[in-house]
């Protein structure tokens, strides 16, 4: 019988974030909109559409020998799983995103104390029980289904909800007053599974492409010749990943550079470039960096 690896991947807010992660890292996953198991160009990959919340669970039980999920879900589950990398990218971003305490925007709450003996709504229960236990502030935490931004001040004095910008929940007229955890989304892996030497390269090697696509989305290739009496002034206005490749021309009198950019700094640095006397500036895109 063939390896397999048996993949997770976040179905909901996550799932065409991670689909689009997966396609720069060179895997194309097809989800149809009925079926809980895509398809992928990999014989090696079966993949299943689980749930975030759920998924350090089917990890943890062998369901699934690795998955992507936010490392709130595994810290709330308090599941034991291997985190095998932490992967920055989000719905929206590629940025961390935050579970904040909010409430009403006229209420008069201002810190986490105030709401001793009040009810606090949220998905995220056992982490913000803990949070408001180590703060010693006794409330009742109910579990929210969904929607939770709606629920105060009817339904509940403060909320612990997730979020990436606060837009929504300043649309729903709420109010951060503290973050109760930042969170990423992790590759996850079952421990026995990730002592299994194939299944460890496989999972290792997922790791290391998907890294390599985060980092190269926003970042640009650029290559550039510069005469060597030009090159320091050229170099104190290039910022690098680390430092530029310098590369040796035909003429002796010449050097090429070879570095990566931050895509938005490109129009700033460009033209300084020019100034510094370099030419055939040449911008060019990039699919993945592996540092």
């Amino acid at each position: 019988m063939a390896n397999k690896l048996r993949l997770g991947i976040p179905k909901g807010s996550l799932q065409d974030a991670t689909i689009s992660l997966f396609e720069r890292a060179g895997w194309r996953i097809f989800a149809n909109g009925r079926s809980y198991f895509p398809s992928v160009d990999d014989a090696e990959i079966e993949c299943m559409l689980i749930r975030a919340q759920e998924m350090t669970r089917y990890v943890d039980h062998g369901v699934l020998d690795a998955g992507l999920t936010g490392i709130d879900w595994v810290v709330e589950s308090a599941l034991d799983v291997k985190s095998v990398t932490s992967l920055t990218y989000a719905k929206q971003s590629r940025t961390k995103v935050r579970w904040v305490l909010a409430v009403p925007e006229d209420s008069p709450f201002e810190r986490a104390e105030d709401l001793s003996g009040r009810i606090i709504a949220t998905e995220l229960v056992e982490v913000t029980k803990k949070y408001f236990a180590a703060k010693n502030v006794p409330v009742k935490v109910d579990f929210s289904w969904g929607a939770t931004e709606v629920k105060p001040p009817m339904l509940a004095d403060a909320i612990v909800e997730v979020t990436e910008t606060g837009s929504s929940l300043r649309a729903n007229r709420l109010r951060i007053i503290d973050t109760v955890m930042e969170s990423e989304t992790h590759l996850i892996a079952n421990h026995a599974a990730y002592e299994n030497p194939w299944k460890k390269q496989k999972i290792d090697s997922l790791a290391l492409m998907l890294n390599a696509a985060i980092f190269a989305q926003g970042r640009v290739g650029l290559i550039l010749n510069v005469e060597k009496v030009n090159l320091p002034a050229v170099l104190a206005v290039l910022p690098a990943l680390n430092s530029p490749t310098v590369s040796e021309l035909s003429d002796p009198a010449w050097v090429a550079l070879n570095t990566i950019l931050e895509e938005g700094v490109v129009r700033e640095v460009v033209p300084k470039l020019k100034a510094a006397k370099a030419t055939g500036i040449v911008e060019y895109p990039l699919n993945k960096v592996v540092l």
